[in-house]
Order: C-alpha cells, then sequence, then structure tokens
C-alpha cells in the first residue's frame, strides 16, 4: 500500500484557507445546477433539439464522475494544491466556452470542463485534514463537504433571477470571473499539502474506471429516453458491468491501484460509501421537483402557477440552512461521532419528506419541508468525509473522498433517472396541456424518503464510533510536526 510521503517546509497555515477552499467548493457547486432552469429555453435560444439540451446537464454528470476519484488520486500523489488549480483553470474555461457561444457542441463541451472540477472539493477536504491542528479539521471539512448541496441550492435561485432579467451568457461570464477570482485566492493562500502517496499512476486502472463509470451513468440519464429494455441500454449496463469485473480484478493484482479495493471494501469505507448514494439521490429529489411542482398552473388543483423566481427561492433558505448547520454537525461528530451525525441526517431528512407529503398545497409548508430535507443533506454531508476519513490511509484522503463523492452523483444519476419516469408517466390532461399527477410528486417522495430510510439502516450497520484519545499523536508535515487525532489517523496508521 502507497506510504503517505511528507514534503515541504514548515508554514503556518493563514485562516483564511478554510474560507477559500469552501468558495471554491460552493462556486463548483453552484456550476452543476446552474443551466437546470435554462433547459426549457435551450432549443429556442440555441436551435438544438431537446435531447440535446439534456446533454447540458448530463455532459457534467459523466466528467464530475469520472474526474473526480481520478483526479483526487492525482492529487494524492503529485500535490493536491496543484490539481486544484488545474481543476479551477478547466472549469474558468468551461465557463468562458459557455459565455462566447451559443453553438449546442461548444456549450456541451463547456459544461463538461465546468462538471471536471467537481473534483475541488474532495481536494479542498483533503488539505484541511493535512494542514490544520486537529480541532479544527471537523469543522473545517463539514463546511467544506456541505459546499455541494449550498451551492446547488444556492445556483438554482441565482441562474433563475439571471435569466429573467439578463442575458443568459451572463451567468457563464460571472462564472468565469468567480473561477478567476478562486485562482487567484487559491495560489495567495492555500499551501501546497505536505502529504503525499508514493507509487506509480495507474494509467489502466484509471481507463478501466472510466469506461465502466461512463457507461453505466450513460444507461441510467438517457435510459428513459432510450427505453429500459433497448439494446442500447441493456448493452451499456452489460459492458459496464463486465468492464467493472475485470478493472477490480486488475486493481487487486495492481501495486499501486487506482482505487485501493480492499481499503475500499472495508465495513467502515463501503457502507458509508453506500450511505452516500443512497443521501445522494435523497437530496436530489428536493433540488429536482421542488421547483417543477411549484411552477404547475394552478388548473392542475396542487400547482401554484409560480415563476421561475419564485420557485428557485423555495431552495434558498435550505442552502442559508445548510451553511447553518455544518458546525453543529461537526460538534454532533465530535461529541458522539460521525455515525451518529449521519443517523440523524438520515431521520431528519425522512421527516422532512414527510412533512412533503402530506402538505403538498401550500408554498410555506413546501418550502419547510424542503428546507428540513435540506437541513439533513448539511448534516450527512458533513458526516460522511469525516466517517471516510477515518477509515483510509493519510495518503488516500482525496482519493477515497473523491469516491465518496462519487457515489453522491451515482445517487443524483438514479435520482435523475427515477423522477423523469414517473413524472412522465403519472400525468393528466388539465388546462389543455399534460402535467404530472399530484400523485407522481407525492410516489417521488415516498421514494426519497424509503433512500433516506435505507441509508440509515446502512448507517447503523457502520463500526461504533470509537472515542477519540485525548492524546494527540504527531506527525511530519509541512509546517514541521502536525497534532492529528485518532479519529482522523488511526485508520491509516492500521492500514
Amino acid at each position: 500500500m502507497p506510504s503517505a510521503i511528507p514534503a515541504g517546509p514548515a508554514v503556518p497555515p493563514s485562516r483564511f484557507v478554510v474560507p477559500v477552499l469552501a468558495f471554491c467548493g460552493m462556486v463548483v457547486a453552484v456550476m452543476q445546477t446552474l443551466v437546470v432552469p435554462l433547459l426549457p429555453h435551450v432549443p429556442e435560444l440555441t436551435g438544438a433539439s431537446p435531447g440535446a439540451a439534456g446533454w447540458l446537464v448530463t455532459i457534467t454528470l459523466l466528467t464530475g464522475a469520472v474526474f473526480t476519484p481520478v483526479l483526487g488520486r492525482i492529487g494524492d500523489m503529485y500535490g493536491k494544491r496543484r490539481v486544484l488549480l488545474a481543476s479551477l483553470g478547466v472549469l474558468t474555461l468551461g465557463s468562458v466556452l459557455c459565455a462566447v457561444s451559443s453553438d449546442i457542441g461548444i456549450l456541451i463541451t463547456g459544461r463538461a470542463f465546468q462538471g471536471a472540477a467537481l473534483a475541488v472539493i474532495p481536494l479542498g477536504i483533503s488539505i484541511i485534514r493535512d494542514e490544520l491542528p486537529a480541532e479544527r479539521i471537523l469543522p473545517s471539512i463539514a463546511l467544506m463537504s456541505s459546499t455541494l448541496g449550498i451551492g446547488a441550492a444556492i445556483g438554482l435561485p441565482v441562474a433563475a433571477v439571471v435569466m429573467e432579467n439578463f442575458d443568459w451568457h451572463t451567468m457563464f461570464w460571472a462564472s468565469a470571473a468567480l473561477g478567476l477570482l478562486d485562482l487567484v485566492l487559491v495560489l495567495r493562500i492555500v499551501p501546497e499539502s505536505p502529504v503525499r502517496s508514493a507509487g506509480r499512476f495507474d494509467l489502466l486502472g484509471t481507463l478501466g474506471l472510466t469506461v465502466c463509470l461512463v457507461g453505466l451513468l450513460l444507461a441510467i440519464t438517457q435510459g428513459a429516453d432510450w427505453g429500459w429494455t433497448s439494446g442500447r441500454t441493456l448493452g451499456l449496463f452489460g459492458g459496464s458491468l463486465a468492464v467493472g469485473l475485470l478493472w477490480g480484478r486488475y486493481e487487486l493484482r495492481t501495486r499501486s491501484p487506482m482505487v485501493d479495493l480492499r481499503v475500499s471494501a472495508r465495513p467502515a469505507v463501503l457502507l458509508t460509501n453506500v450511505a452516500a448514494l443512497l443521501i445522494g439521490f435523497a437530496f436530489y429529489a428536493n433540488s429536482l421537483v421542488t421547483g417543477q411542482m411549484v411552477q404547475e398552473p394552478t388548473s392542475t388543483e396542487y400547482g401554484l402557477g409560480a415563476s421561475l423566481v419564485v420557485s428557485g427561492l423555495c431552495l434558498l433558505p435550505g442552502g442559508l440552512a445548510m451553511v447553518a448547520l455544518s458546525p453543529v454537525s461537526a460538534r454532533i461528530s465530535a461529541a458522539y461521532g460521525p455515525r451518529t451525525a449521519l443517523a440523524l441526517a438520515a431521520v431528519v431528512m425522512t421527516v422532512g419528506y414527510v412533512i412533503r407529503f402530506f402538505t403538498s398545497h401550500s408554498l410555506w409548508m413546501i418550502v419547510a419541508g424542503a428546507t428540513v430535507v435540506a437541513s439533513g443533506t448539511a448534516i450527512a454531508y458533513s458526516a460522511l468525509p469525516a466517517l471516510v476519513m477515518r477509515a483510509v490511509p493519510v495518503g488516500e484522503t482525496a482519493a477515497a473522498n473523491g469516491l465518496n463523492t462519487l457515489m453522491r452523483s451515482v445517487g443524483q444519476a438514479c435520482c435523475s433517472a427515477v423522477v423523469a419516469a414517473v413524472l412522465a408517466h403519472l400525468t393528466f390532461v388539465a388546462g389543455g396541456r399534460t402535467a404530472p399527477t399530484l400523485h407522481a410528486y407525492l410516489l417521488i417522495f415516498l421514494v426519497a424518503a424509503g433512500a433516506a430510510l435505507a441509508a440509515l439502516v446502512a448507517t447503523l450497520f457502520l463500526p461504533s464510533d470509537r472515542p477519540a484519545r485525548t492524546a494527540p499523536r504527531r506527525r511530519a508535515g509541512r509546517r514541521g510536526t502536525v497534532a492529528v487525532t485518532a479519529t482522523a489517523t488511526a485508520a491509516g496508521e492500521s492500514a
């Protein structure tokens, strides 16, 4: 197994490191949902077909899924700050491409670059683990991990406001400017991580993982359009399974694997990743259906006929709740363990969907239910990296958190497919147009609540939280010696 290699002189970290990394994470997360309000208008704005327009979301999912674990592994080996800067540069380039063109091919290319930048979040978590003193690690990674949900909740209303008041290219120019600001801030404030993982980069393993993920996610995201029993869909599922089995066999035999499957198969890691997939599913349902539901016309007898801006603002209180609750989650994890925090999060999300199920005719109760779901998501997203970090070696932090972020993305992809299928098949005619029935939305809430409950079950099977040792251990690092608690390093040392 690769060992952690300390490098570099002793330099104290700036107090601005965490705010800068969190800001980078939020900018990247905003990119994931930025085009959602734009999608219905893309055909008339670009002349593209609705199917091609859908690729503006699908391509970010694919590139994010592929590049997040890969760039995390590269960061562990060659420098996390260096890879972080490259990711932000790619994000900025993708934003510029989208800002200067209305050609659907260029827009899809730009969105592919934006999706690849999702690796910023696990890289930031890894830098925090390497750079900060022990007492600041949990609250800092809680904030960094929560940016994935915070940015998604903020991105929708911001994009809606831009769509209502400005040329649609404006939001891409703004994202390019934010990307440049991120680059400057990281260059000036964030130090290079002191911990490196030894070994050679696993190119063949990377290619195998890429083929497996692309095939799987294409089948999930396009299955509804192609037909779930069509040759293309079944072929992609079958091909992904075959490549995945060959890839797994190869990874178990290579000396420096892209993904250490022996570590990933440990119950502490495997069940955490299963919970991440289920939490990602439950979170994304809240984001996908809230805006559409309140925009449904009043002729449906459940829709509120809200504007695009109002529908986006429905998710804003949830984003603010996530900001407020990330330090609370860190305190829960510190006091009772991240396993307890994740179990609590799953319960809160379930309660949120119960509220949504019974209060789907009132705007304020819809907002309240969506905010409760977002609150549970904040606690979950804050606890997940803490669970990962206590179960993997220090030198594999970015790669392991990249894999965990990937599992959230797979959960979101599955949720998108389920939501699309339910809303397309449970319809009726209201006011001269076809619309989803109220039961379609209620079914989605039930499925999402079921995913949250399944995450709770997976969490309960995790190894029990162990109390942290009061006496910190010390390891060599960029700043000389760095105090690290047992919860952050015990698993890595034993590995």
